[in-house]
């Protein structure tokens, strides 16, 4: 047998370790699908306070229990800083960051530091998977040049694949085993090692032609919902001038049973992928002498959101005769999305800031938050507040950003005194709420 048959083998018999690079919202929940399967576990992260919270079986994301934890270190699980310990692995998946550098462009440098960390430790017959969503051509352009340079031969002694993270943090209806893997080979060995590495934890592989195609669906998912988020913040700001609830209309418009798909508008995009993943692909059209003008044109509106919000802020607190600046500023909900603990790229945080520029008292409440994160572009020195009616009362407007589930919004109602909702909280009109 060659090497690829053995290692398909060792993989389809649950025989080999399985080493996740990056424990976080993606690789956490991955290495634990891994574990529940029957594959011994390695965790590699270069955080070591997370490694000595993962070891002592602490989860240190919200939604993941310790309990999970526990039972993934009963089966085997090890958390390590070092990466010379991914030799027994026989698949080293990467789950690292990409965010956009200050200039919204692909920042590849956790991807590449990871892959030149991993180098010097690979042998023949094992499978790296890139996970992180990346431009179309990163995999055969950054990796496998690195991953050859020791002299393995990618499709022969190694083997390459991209396969496209797609957690939904929070999303009760759908997890890591059930949301399918699109899954894309350097070499068609390639894709058939990299269909034997997803097939026995997850529901559903889709075997794709290249990386490239891999890598492009996983930015054709973001970038559909940005530009249709795009629109209705668009349509948003126009039914505002002209006195329409827009969350009515698009209540209204997906009774049609064909043809429309509701978006909702927001305060701006939050999480990993939204905000960002269109400039991946913005950014790499360039070098073939392309404008991506649609998809701009739909990142331009949404990351116009936190200042329009601010303005109907400054707008809500003239009506009451009170300026913005001095004024006590209440940010209901910090976190990207509801129910969840997940700060990443929440606009909530540039809202705060303009704020902050403005001269108001910023303060925030959020449950799953309890302490402001110390961010790489943001810094507040700031705990949640507590919910009661006392402290509620103290602001002069409360901005509705996260609709929380475990809020109590009634409460919230009788002891503001303005709130401006950027949720759609309220439905029926009141002379406190002034929506956004």
């Amino acid at each position: 047998m060659d090497t690829s048959e053995i290692l398909i083998g060792r993989l389809v018999n649950k025989e080999s370790t399985i080493a996740i690079v990056g424990l976080g919202y993606v690789g956490l929940p991955l290495a634990i699908r891994y574990s529940e399967v029957g594959f011994k576990v390695l965790g590699v992260d270069i955080d070591d306070e997370k490694v000595k919270s993962l070891n002592s079986g602490k989860s240190f994301i919200e939604h993941i229990s310790n309990e999970s934890i526990s039972t993934m270190l009963e089966r085997g699980f090890e958390a390590t800083t070092e990466f010379e310990k991914i030799k027994v692995a026989d698949a080293i998946i990467l789950c690292v960051p990409t965010p956009l550098n200050k200039y919204r462009e692909p920042d590849l440098s956790y991807v590449i530091t990871t892959t030149e960390f991993i180098v010097p430790h690979l042998r023949s017959g094992q499978v790296v998977s890139l996970e992180s969503t990346t431009y179309p051509g990163t995999t055969e352009e950054e990796l496998l040049p690195r991953l050859q340079s020791q002299g393995l031969v990618v499709g022969q002694d190694l083997f390459l694949v991209y396969s496209p993270e797609r957690e939904d943090p929070g999303n009760a209806n759908f997890n890591t085993q059930t949301i399918p893997k699109v899954c894309g080979g350097h070499t068609e060995r390639c894709k058939e090692v990299g269909i034997a590495l997803y097939q026995n934890s997850i529901e559903r592989v889709v075997p794709v032609s290249s990386t490239k195609v891999a890598e492009m669906t996983k930015l054709l998912e973001n970038i559909h919902r940005a530009v249709n988020i795009g629109l209705v913040n668009e349509m948003k700001i126009v039914a505002d001038q002209m006195g329409i609830d827009i969350r009515e209309v698009i209540d209204a418009a997906a009774t049609k049973p064909f043809g429309f798909t509701p978006y909702y508008p927001g305060p701006g995009l939050g999480g990993h992928c939204i905000p960002i993943d269109p400039f991946y692909l913005t950014w790499k059209a360039r070098e073939y002498g392309l404008h991506t003008r649609f998809i701009e044109l739909s990142g331009e509106i949404n990351q116009g959101m936190p200042t329009w919000v601010v303005g109907k802020v400054q707008d809500a607190l003239n009506k009451e005769q009170k300026a913005l600046n001095s004024s006590n500023i209440l940010v209901m909900g910090i976190a990207y999305k509801k129910d969840v603990d997940d700060m990443r790229e929440s606009p909530f945080v540039e809202i705060m800031e303009i704020l902050r520029a403005k001269g108001a008292i910023v303060a925030y409440h959020d449950p799953h938050v309890p302490t402001f994160p110390k961010m790489r572009e943001h810094n507040f020195e700031l705990d949640s507040i507590s919910f009661n009616a006392e402290n509620i009362a103290k602001y002069d407007a409360v901005v509705l950003a996260t609709d929380h589930r475990s809020v109590d919004y009634e409460m919230l109602l009788q002891n503001a005194n303005l709130i401006i909702d950027t949720r759609g909280v309220y439905k029926t009109p009141h002379q406190k709420v002034v929506k956004a």
